[in-house]
């Protein structure tokens, strides 16, 4: 079908799916056949002034990940923006529906790989709500699961702040980031066994223990992390080029943050203390001491103030939490009930690979009730009774709401997240209108998301 202006001029026919979206009857558009270039060029001047539109991404080094921004542009002004995600899509939570409760585990920890300690807690606080045994958790367990998560809200942070200088050209600043992260990745392979991906908190408590002089092993990294933070906020907070590119940047009014459904450092940064740890605890977090920090304007450098300030609290929160699990040493961190129970503490032997010595010679040669109750956990896992819940914790993005649904069976019917980092890029398009083009990549740092729980 072709199109004429108002000169009856023929129109051009954009090609593609993406901007057949943008054009409308009134859109002056003009269709190459060849021949007179002259005539080309000069209605190319004439069409110097109209907004044109550019694809960032989906494979580009600004766009944490495998994301899509499809920018309206008039000059370097932004006047629109919209996101396009699916690029990573990964079936997480439809293939949860086929393992068992305690697999999901392993599913849902590789959603924000950033800060996979979060999907891990919320899901089996969820699971633990559909068993109706939230109460039966054991103290020590609930203190390992805090000390995880406050040590990945600080890697989390500290990443979001690194990544979000690299791309403006600050090397140093990603450097100087990944190194204090490091520490963190040490601490959580020295517990878990692994650095990412790790499935250590279970339907019920965790997989095992702390192993043994764990808690003046992590007292020993965490001055190193406090040291690159500090580094990090000295080279950036009062930096000149810093502050001129991110003072002012990405402003969100906090009409347009609630409109947006937008929280985490983004909804604190606009002056609300918006935490679920305190506005709805878990995990018992209303026994420990911190603030939440504020500020008084949502734009990217105040949500890079409360990124530190966050990281500062949860340092408060992770000595506290060390104290506690000294005084708790060697009580259970899985709770009592055989039906849920993981069938041992699956502690690593001393060569570093398989289960221990003394958890082989119980199942394999004292108890063969042992071995039965180890081997159904594992293949058939244990059943939940029908019903629902929904549980909310506070992720490092933002909140993170996890709903899951069982039918009376060892899966679950379905499991559903409210990942953080997919509700807060639908405020993009409003950050980002009326600033530069070099600010959309402010803006887009300042969110802070991580594609893989966006495209879960």
């Amino acid at each position: 079908m072709k199109y004429t202006d108002e000169n009856n001029s023929p129109l051009l026919r954009a090609a593609g799916p993406a901007l057949d979206s943008l054009i409308t009857e009134d859109t002056p558009q003009y269709d190459l056949h060849g021949g007179d270039w002259e005539e080309m060029a000069s209605e190319v001047e004439k069409l110097a002034n109209e907004r044109i539109v550019m694809n960032i991404g989906p494979v580009h080094p600004s766009t944490h990940g495998v994301l899509r921004l499809i920018a309206e542009l008039d000059g370097e002004y932004v006047r629109d923006v919209r996101v396009g995600t699916g690029y990573l899509h990964t079936g997480i939570e439809k293939n949860m529906e086929y393992r068992t409760w305690t697999q999901g585990v392993t599913y849902c920890t590789r959603m924000d790989y950033v800060a996979p300690f979060f999907q891990e807690v919320a899901y089996c606080l969820a699971v633990e709500k559909v068993l109706k045994k939230t109460a039966e958790i054991p103290e020590r367990a609930n203190l390992i699961r805090i000390l995880m998560m406050e040590l990945n809200r600080i890697a989390s942070h500290i990443v979001a702040i690194a990544t979000g200088g690299n791309e403006l050209g600050a090397t140093t600043m990603m450097t100087i980031g990944f190194r204090g992260r490091e520490e963190i990745l040490r601490i959580f392979e020295q517990i878990t066994g692994l650095r990412m991906n790790h499935a250590y908190i279970r339907p019920g408590g965790v997989a095992q223990d702390l192993p043994p002089g764990c808690t003046e092993y992590i007292r020993d990294l965490l001055p190193k992390t406090r040291r690159d933070i500090n580094e990090l906020q000295d080279l950036t907070l009062q930096n000149p080029i810093f502050k001129a590119r991110f003072c002012d940047a990405a402003v969100m009014p906090m009409s347009a943050i609630m409109a947006m459904s937008l929280t985490g450092p983004s909804v604190r940064a606009g002056g609300y203390p918006l935490d679920m740890r305190k506005m709805q605890p878990y995990c018992g977090y209303e026994n420990f001491e911190f603030d939440v920090p504020v500020a008084e304007q949502s734009d990217a450098y105040n949500r890079t103030v409360v990124r530190f300030d966050e990281c500062y609290e949860s340092l408060k929160i992770i000595y506290q939490v060390l104290e506690r699990l000294d005084e708790t040493e060697g009580e259970p961190v899985m709770i009592s009930d055989p039906q849920i129970k993981w069938p041992a503490q699956l502690s690593v032997g001393t060569d570093g690979q398989g289960n221990s010595p003394e958890h082989i010679k119980e199942i394999m040669g004292n108890s063969m009730e042992s071995l039965i109750q180890h081997f159904k956990l594992v293949t058939e896992g244990f059943r939940a009774p029908v019903g629902q819940a929904t549980q909310l914790v506070e992720h490092a993005k933002g909140v993170m709401g996890v709903h899951v649904v069982s039918d009376g069976g060892t899966r679950p019917y379905r499991a559903h997240f409210r990942d953080p980092s997919f509700a807060n890029l639908q405020s993009l398009s409003l950050m980002a209108q009326g600033g530069t083009i070099s600010d959309l990549i402010v803006a887009l740092a300042s969110v802070d998301p991580v594609l893989g729980g966006v495209d879960r």
